[in-house]
């Protein structure tokens, strides 16, 4: 067991490394990439050394214990290729995702939603924003939708202490919005990839408590101080074209219909989804081949708005976290840490069966996994109970998994992919967050899960 309690260590060394990013000044993709293959690293060689055995996703266990045996070694080599097979699934489909919506930032195809902000009511430019986060952040992700809307605010709103309310709010309904979108959070991408959700399904359980999640926060922010009143906005640029181009419309509606196409392939094909956003990305490349973004644009400016520009804009240290993230969560599940009822399990099973003991009500579990996913990355929360639990596609545990990681991160500014950008942006204050928007964020989750247990119990049973 001291073998294995040491990859346990590397776990949480890496994890609090991942955690404190901001004190290290240290790219989170460097411990998670150091965690993930010093894991496997150690898992090779205690199985080589028959310190471990190893289970595979169909419950078989290899062994070297009986000395060395070509197929038990190739069953290690397997494991490690199908785990590997399913995180270049999320990895591809998140590079396909980034790739579409710089395509479309890059023809300025973002500014004719700006249009649409124009209230100066403080109210209604909070629900316009809360509104359009929601939307937006089910189509082309919440991460996403972040960085949109707040670059749009800066554009509107001239006082920081007002607009750091703003921003946290659109974290709020954000987050809520991708919870119930296959394509609006990393979390839900991965559920629905791995096979625990239908794209059909997961919205139709998690769109009702997930709006519910959004609109009780933001009801009850309409009653606050810093909403009440007339915006003291900046001056709006005067020639709004000038910052559109010819193909801004083109673009916008071209990649927005690429990315929500992706699970009607799915559905047509029956392919898996990393496929459809491959051909939704080719589709946008095509078109921005082709399409003119200016008149009379000289050769020599082609390239401001090549593809080639888009790809080398994706932030793919985000892409390497998740891989070094996906594979350490590979190697908890590939240990064998035990026995439940007889049957070796590995160890994220045996923990879930131990929670499960412990709490008997897995309502109860799922929104501690949700409150703990503010804390900690809800990418490995997600990964380790896709793991730990054997649940049917579409149990209702799933889609309450996706509801809870997708807008529990909320409680916390750095809870989120959408919080840390916000966060990033705005120079919002962890400390201004705790005290002034996570009693909202808590009331909406709350809410929302209030509103799916019942909506469980009473239509889904």
């Amino acid at each position: 067991m001291s073998m294995t309690a040491l990859l346990l260590v590397i776990f949480v060394i890496g994890y609090l490394a991942i955690t404190l990013e901001h004190p290290l000044k240290l790219d989170k993709a460097v411990p998670a990439l150091l965690m993930g293959t010093l894991m496997w690293a150690l898992l090779s060689i205690g199985f080589n050394f028959s310190w471990f055995d190893i289970i595979n996703y169909q419950g078989e266990v290899f062994s070297l214990s009986d000395g060395f045996n070509e197929e038990q070694a190739y069953g290690f080599k397997k494991n490690l290729m199908h785990h590997f097979s399913k995180i270049g699934e999320i990895l591809f489909f998140l590079i396909g995702a980034m790739t579409i919506v710089e395509i479309i930032d890059l023809h300025r195809g973002f500014s004719i939603i700006k249009k649409v902000i124009k209230p100066k009511s403080k109210q209604r430019l909070l629900w316009i924003l809360g509104i359009l986060a929601f939307i937006l952040s089910a189509i082309i992700d919440n991460l996403t939708a972040t960085i949109i809307l707040i670059t749009l605010l800066r554009k509107i709103l001239a006082k920081h202490q007002y607009r750091v309310w703003y921003a946290a709010m659109i974290i709020i309904a954000a987050n809520a919005g991708g919870a119930w979108s296959p394509i609006g959070d990393v979390t839900t991408t991965m559920l629905w990839i791995g096979g625990k959700v239908t794209a059909l399904k997961l919205s139709e359980y998690l769109i009702v408590p997930s709006l519910i999640c959004f609109v009780v926060p933001f009801l009850i922010a309409g009653y606050l101080k810093p909403f009440r009143g007339k915006a003291i906005r900046k001056e709006l640029i005067a020639d709004e074209e000038a910052q559109r181009i010819l193909s801004s419309k083109k673009m916008l509606w071209t990649g927005l219909g690429a990315i929500a196409f992706v699970p009607i392939f799915k559905a047509i094909t029956g392919l898996p989804p990393y496929l459809g956003m491959m051909f939704s990305l080719g589709v946008v490349w095509l078109v921005s081949e082709y399409v003119k973004p200016e008149k009379d644009l000289p050769r020599t400016q082609k390239h401001v708005y090549s593809t080639h520009k888009a790809l080398s804009k994706i932030e793919f240290s985000s892409i390497l976290f998740f891989l070094g993230i996906l594979l350490a969560v590979g190697v908890l599940e590939s240990v064998v840490w035990g026995n439940i009822n007889g049957t070796e399990v590995g160890a994220l099973r045996y923990a879930a069966e131990s929670i499960s003991q412990t709490i008997p009500n897995m309502d109860i579990v799922v929104l501690l996994l949700g409150a703990l996913s503010a804390l900690i990355d809800n990418v490995p929360m997600v990964a380790a109970s896709m793991g730990m639990y054997t649940y049917e596609v579409d149990h209702p545990v799933w889609h309450f998994i996706a509801y809870s990681a997708g807008t529990g991160g909320s409680l916390l500014v750095i809870g989120s992919a959408a919080g840390v950008a916000a966060m990033g942006m705005e120079k919002i204050d962890f400390v201004w967050y705790l005290k002034k928007i996570t009693w909202l964020a808590l009331v909406g989750f709350l809410a929302g899960a209030a509103v799916f247990i019942l909506i469980e119990k009473f239509f889904y049973t």
